[in-house]
């Protein structure tokens, strides 16, 4: 494989693990907000219970990411940062002020409750504004005047393409976070709260499908070419949706707890699901960052900057890995902090 490709499939990594765990954390912040004044369940509490620890791990990739794209494409940066200078800005002040309240709410608690509407309200915008910026990459909506590109607001803003991108991140945001959570408060030994999760993920697994299939289709009249790569993508797409009936399946599978299904299977093949079209999605953007005018070849760095790069990632990785690793069985599997009972306020 060129180097180039490596570097691609190393920031594709990046950014499908980070695109996973942040649904799932935006998510379960729109979950906490949802039910936080019902009080015939327990939603809410579970919610709250998964953000208090992932937030910070799911933040990490996040720098993981912008660090690798700048280190092994720094070419793409110039034409990059003008396609996601505002809605990334936005990100980043947004996510400042959610971190902020993450920190200080626990202590002082006269701010938990603005606390769970903030986490709730930017879990909704956070998402949105990163997959804004996908249809605008396909070509079309950025315009070159000598060296000065401008993005074509107006007609990203009328263009199918946007909102059906828009409804798929909306989407597969709440899908993922409420299969994740259905297995969390499964392990919490809450059934009640797992049927919650469960029949939000069974209602929103056939709607994250359909905005996934207008997505392809409204490609058609702006990038062609675009559709044209997916199409030859059959294979990666086929078993992503073989995957997806098999993981949406398991929420009825029989089980041996208390109640049908077998969230922890589903969690996993949706996740492959959701690997496999992203791959087969980002194999058909290749080999452009912005159609027509930037490949991956234009921007990529020079050799040397790759093996010091690849040295580094890999003794970072070596340290990296184990620790999420700990750090997840550890929050899935302590019974104490699992099942701990809301704090009164």
């Amino acid at each position: 494989m060129e180097n180039v490709y490596i570097a691609i499939t190393i920031i594709w990594a990046f950014l499908f693990i980070y695109a996973v765990a942040g649904s799932i954390d935006f998510g379960a912040g729109f979950w906490a907000m949802y039910y936080r004044k019902r009080t015939d369940t327990k939603a809410a509490s579970v919610a709250n219970r998964y953000l208090s620890p992932s937030w910070e791990v799911t933040n990490v990739f996040l720098v993981l990411l912008v660090v690798s794209l700048v280190g092994f494409f720094p070419g793409a940066a110039f034409s990059l940062g003008t396609l996601m200078i505002v809605p990334f800005c936005l990100v980043l002040i947004l996510l400042t002020i959610r971190s902020a309240f993450m920190v200080y709410s626990y202590s002082v608690q006269k701010y938990t409750d603005m606390l769970v509407v903030i986490s709730g309200i930017t879990g909704l915008l956070i998402p949105a504004l990163l997959v804004s910026i996908l249809p605008a990459a396909i070509g079309g909506f950025v315009e070159t005047i000598g060296e000065t590109q401008y993005i074509l607001v107006d007609q990203l803003f009328i263009s199918p393409a946007f909102y059906t991108h828009l409804g798929f991140g909306l989407s597969t945001e709440l899908f993922l976070s409420s299969l994740l959570l259905s297995d969390y408060a499964r392990e919490a030994n809450s059934e009640e709260t797992y049927h919650v999760y469960r029949r939000n993920a069974i209602i929103l697994g056939p709607i994250t499908l359909s905005f996934a299939v207008a997505a392809i289709f409204t490609l058609i009249p702006e990038a062609f070419w675009m559709f044209e790569n997916m199409a030859n993508e059959w294979l990666l797409f086929s078993l992503s949706l073989l995957a997806f009936a098999i993981g949406y399946s398991a929420l009825w599978w029989p089980s041996k707890k208390a109640s049908v299904g077998h969230p922890r299977i589903a969690v996993i093949l949706i996740a492959l699901q959701f690997g496999l079209a992203s791959f087969a999605y980002g194999s058909a953007h290749m080999p452009y960052f912005l159609y027509p005018d930037l490949t991956i070849y234009d921007a990529f760095t020079n050799d040397t900057m790759f093996r010091s790069l690849m040295i580094g990632y890999g003794f970072g990785m070596a340290i990296l890995i184990p620790v999420f690793i700990w750090f997840w069985r550890l929050f899935m599997k302590d019974k104490r902090y699992l099942r701990q009972e809301e704090a009164p306020h």
